[in-house]
Order: structure tokens, then C-alpha cells, then sequence
């Protein structure tokens, strides 16, 4: 069981810190357009300079330019999540929040320089009128896209658009001889927060999060009623990688797992009062063992849900030192269709805990190479390596310590693998090999893989051959990655699973994928070790 949602990839994760954000709700006021007169009678130092460059300055500027560069400015400098969105980016950032966008329904990467099919989602308008996994898109509206090298933005600007348009693509499909075209009516395209929900063994279940969006709730509560249904006791929740979203949605998903009366979160900020959130008790998973697993990418939302848990003693936190985002921002939509996301409060665990790292260097690049930093005083390798004040100490309910000042410190570490022997698979997995060889090798065998209809079928008939991996360390030296080194068993291993994994996603999306990726995750199988031991 599991929802379809293609996969976020590392590279994009620090955009996603930064636009994911806590959202306590949009404002509805509007910009009124331009910068009016100083209510207090002075001179309007912003209107000022603003008129100053535009009379002055040595080149064409619009004042339309000229305001988005001050609000910009203005916003980076107070903290690293105030930010402003211009309309040509509207939607990009804020659509995996809602839960939904409009368009053709398909997911796709640029294979070479043309836009290739992964799946069409199911239901959507582009999998009704017959769009395949595989199928190549050479025109969109008659205009040829092929051979034009695209970014990504660009293609989904070809592609997305309001729901009732149409938009005629021609593509072209492996065995046939000429363009195949299609016209496709927009339609609203669900997107999911929940990667996969499914037993990992009798009585233990396994939850992934991707974000913290509007449907979150929904999702989350559906997938534990059906692992609770099929014998769940202890459950799994990954927030590996989950970069956060919505206040209320990590409220909700907390709400799921404690008993009535324990709080949850509560936020503050000097012009927003102290609000408190309790669990109501209606909750699904209230007894039963839980561990929740977090990494450095784990943020915001995410971190509200590992701290509730941890200060609640409702479970094991298992993994690396978070993020660390304990910043609240509120929306505000501007006439122009751009916004301003402005920090308005901080967010405190149930101990009392503000878990937000400090920002007041001045610059988001230093912000953000917080993660390089932990690299280089190891502690991504080793727990003693993470330096914390006493004066952050703060002891739960059942007397375990817990600290503020930088993320949550997990329970359980467990060190992300340095080990010379896994430096073939890195550089495999670093630089796209395994995907593009497993992506090249469904598209040759769509045919004979296409009767696999469910993951316990393919994971048990379908195996990497020799000659599939020595196919593979061929593909792999054509694209500069040799396998020089003699000692590479755990790289080969580690190979054979992600190519096999990524196999199983091109057929079965999400359901072929994890299960195979978990079972090379450190993370995870400490998760169900320490479950096995109680």
C-alpha cells in the first residue's frame, strides 16, 4: 500500500528547507501597489532611493524591478526563512504544500535533451488517454522540444497549466514507427505527502512522510487505519529527508500518536501570542511501540513531531542531530500574484525547548553550510562529537534529558557510513549511474516486466543477474566511473539492490522502491531492530 509521488532528490533539499517553512495560515490583506507617503509627515527614505535610481541610474530599470529587489533584501536580512515569492514562482513553491496542482498528471525527467515519461500518474488525464511509462515527448502544441536541452521549470511552464485547457503533445514510443499524438484536458493532479505505508513483518508497520502538506492529515490517518487493520502494534515513522510544511498538519500526525492532554507544541513570538497545542485523545496510535527516524534534513514540521514524541516519552527518536528550523512563518498574498512568507514566532517543544539553530550571522550561505560543518567536526559520525550548552538541558516527564539550541538530538544515533569500500557505490549513486542504467534497462524490457503487478511478485522472481551488473560496470565506466579497487563487495551489494529498487519503481512506483532502498538503510534496520528487542 502506498501513495504515488515520484521521489525528491538530494540536490533540491536546501531549496526545500528554505521554501518548505511552518505555515500558520495566509493573510488575506493585499499589497496596495507601490510605497505610499510616511503616515508620520517624515520623508520616505525607501521612496526616496527608489525614485533617486530610477531618475539616475546609468541603465533602463522599471520600479516594479527595483520594489521586488528592495522586498527581497529587506526579508533575507531579517532571518534565513522570511523570504519573498515572485509570481513567476508562485506555484512552484507553494504548490507541494496545498496537495494539488493542475495539469497532464505525469512524472518525467529529461533523458538526454528530451522529456521522457516515468510514470503517468494513475487516474490523471495523461494515463486516460493512453500517455506510457517510457514514452518520449517530442512536441508540445506543435512546437518540436526535442533535442532543446529544457530545464525542468521549464517544461512543467509547457505542460502545467489551469484545469479545461488543453495542450496536444506528440511522442515517441519504443516499436513505433511514427509520432503518436495526443490532446490532454488539464485537470486538478494530487499530489501526496505520504511516500509508503506497509508491514515490514507480523505486527510492525512502516509510515514515510515526505512533507507536511494540507492532505498530510488525511493521509496519515487513512494509512494507520489500514496497518492497525492488518495487525500493527509498532510502528516505524521515517522523517529522513523531510524538510517540513504545515504547523497544523505536524500537529495532526502527532495528535495520531499521544494520548489526550499532552502537549504538543506551542508557539510565541513578540507580536503573536503564546498559542498551545494539545492532543484530543481521538488519536489512532495512542498505545504500542513507535520509534521515529530523522536525519539532517529532517526540518521544521518534522522536528515538531520528533519533539513531541521525545518529550512526551511516547517513543525512540533514532537517526542524526535535525535541522533544526524552529521558525514560524505566516503567508501573505500580494495583488500581483507574489507573496511575502514572514517569520512571526518560534515553536517550542512540550519541554520548553526552541530547537531553531542560531542565524545571527547575517548570511543564509553559512546558514546553510551547517550541514558541511557537521561533516567536518564528525559528528555525523559520532555522537560525542555534537556540542551542546548545559544550559540547553531540559528532562522529560519520565526523566530522560533532552536539548534545545540546534535540532533534535536523536535517542539512538546511528552514524552516516564511512567506509572505503562503499566509495564505488557513492560515486554510482552521486552521479545518477544506477538510475539512468536502471531507467535505460526498464526501457528496453517494458514487455517482460510489465506482468509484475505487485512488489511481492517482482522482489521475489525478479533478480540482478551477473551479466545485468557486469552490463552495469560497463555503462558505469562509459560514464567515468570505473571500479578500480578489488575490495568492493558491500559497493557491489549496495549496487545490485539500487538497481533492482530503481527498477522496481519505474513498474510499480513508490510500492517496487522502498522496501528495497530500507533494506539497505542503516537507519531503518536499527529501527526494526530495536523494535524486535521492546
Amino acid at each position: 500500500m502506498g501513495t504515488k509521488r515520484s521521489i525528491t532528490y538530494l540536490p533540491l533539499i536546501l531549496a526545500l528547507v528554505l521554501s518548505g517553512g511552518i505555515l500558520l495560515g495566509l493573510a488575506i490583506s493585499y499589497f496596495t501597489g507601490g510605497i505610499g507617503p510616511s503616515l508620520s509627515g517624515k520623508p520616505d527614505k525607501i521612496e526616496s532611493v527608489i525614485q533617486y535610481i530610477e531618475n539616475n541610474y546609468v541603465d533602463t530599470i522599471s520600479s516594479s524591478t527595483l520594489e521586488e529587489k528592495s522586498v527581497t533584501g529587506l526579508l533575507e536580512k531579517l532571518d534565513p526563512h522570511s523570504m519573498y515569492i515572485p509570481a513567476s514562482e508562485f506555484h512552484a513553491v507553494t504548490d507541494p504544500l496545498l496537495g494539488s496542482f493542475e495539469g497532464i498528471g505525469v512524472s518525467f525527467r529529461m533523458e538526454g535533451d528530451t522529456i521522457t515519461v516515468i510514470n503517468p500518474i494513475p487516474g490523471g488525464p495523461s494515463e486516460q488517454v493512453g500517455v506510457k511509462a517510457g514514452d518520449r515527448i517530442v512536441k508540445v502544441n506543435g512546437e518540436n522540444v526535442a533535442g532543446k536541452k529544457l530545464s525542468t521549470t521549464e517544461v512543467m511552464r509547457l505542460l502545467k497549466g489551469p484545469k479545461g485547457t488543453t495542450v496536444d503533445i506528440s511522442v515517441f514510443r519504443r516499436g513505433t514507427p511514427s509520432l503518436i499524438e495526443f490532446t490532454i484536458i488539464r485537470d486538478v493532479i494530487p499530489t501526496y505527502s505520504l511516500d509508503i505505508a506497509y508491514m515490514v513483518s507480523p505486527g510492525v508497520g512502516y509510515i514515510r512522510l515526505n512533507n507536511f502538506s494540507a492532505t498530510t492529515s488525511d493521509e496519515f490517518h487513512m494509512a494507520l487505519a489500514e496497518l492497525i487493520e492488518n495487525g500493527m502494534n509498532k510502528l516505524i515513522i521515517d522523517l529522513q529527508g523531510n524538510t517540513g510544511g504545515y504547523l497544523q498538519a505536524a500537529v495532526d500526525v502527532s495528535n495520531e500518536l499521544l494520548k489526550k492532554g499532552d502537549l504538543i507544541v506551542y508557539t510565541q513570538g513578540t507580536n503573536h501570542p503564546k498559542e498551545m497545542y494539545y492532543a484530543n485523545g481521538h488519536g489512532l496510535f495512542k498505545l504500542g511501540g513507535l520509534v521515529v527516524l530523522i536525519d539532517e534534513w529532517s526540518a521544521s514540521a518534522a522536528e515538531i513531531v520528533a519533539g513531541a514524541v521525545q518529550d512526551n516519552d511516547r517513543g525512540l527518536i533514532i537517526g542524526r542531530r535535525s535541522f533544526g528550523k524552529g521558525l514560524v512563518q505566516e503567508q501573505l498574498n500580494l495583488r500581483d500574484g507574489s507573496a511575502v512568507r514572514l517569520t512571526v514566532a518560534k515553536y517550542y517543544t512540550p519541554t520548553g525547548r526552541c530547537i531553531q539553530k542560531p542565524y545571527e550571522s547575517g548570511s543564509n550561505g553559512d546558514y546553510y553550510a551547517d550541514y558541511f560543518h557537521r561533516i567536518e567536526n564528525g559528528e555525523l559520525e559520532n555522537a560525542d562529537s555534537i556540542k551542546i550548552a548545559d544550559s540547553l538541558k531540559f528532562t522529560t516527564p519520565g526523566g530522560k534529558v533532552v536539548y534545545g539550541g540546534g535540532g533534535i538530538i536523536p535517542d539512538i544515533f546511528v552514524p552516516m557510513e564511512r567506509n572505503e569500500s562503499l566509495t564505488y557505490y557513492t560515486q554510482l549513486i552521486n552521479k545518477g549511474i544506477l538510475y539512468r542504467y536502471a531507467f535505460d534497462f526498464t526501457d528496453q524490457h517494458r514487455k517482460e516486466l510489465s506482468h509484475f503487478t505487485s512488489f511481492a511478485d517482482f522482489n521475489r522472481q525478479f533478480q540482478v543477474t551477473d551479466e545485468m551488473y557486469r552490463n552495469m560496470i560497463d555503462y558505469a565506466d562509459r560514464y567515468g566511473v570505473k571500479r578500480e579497487r578489488q575490495d568492493l563487495q558491500l559497493s557491489d551489494n549496495r549496487a545490485r539492490v539500487m538497481v533492482k529498487a530503481y527498477i522496481g519503481r519505474n513498474i510499480l512506483d513508490n510500492e517496487g522502491f522502498f522496501p528495497l532502498l530500507n533494506s539497505i538503510d542503516p537507519v531503518f534496520l536499527k529501527s526494526v531492530e530495536i523494535l524486535k528487542e521492546n
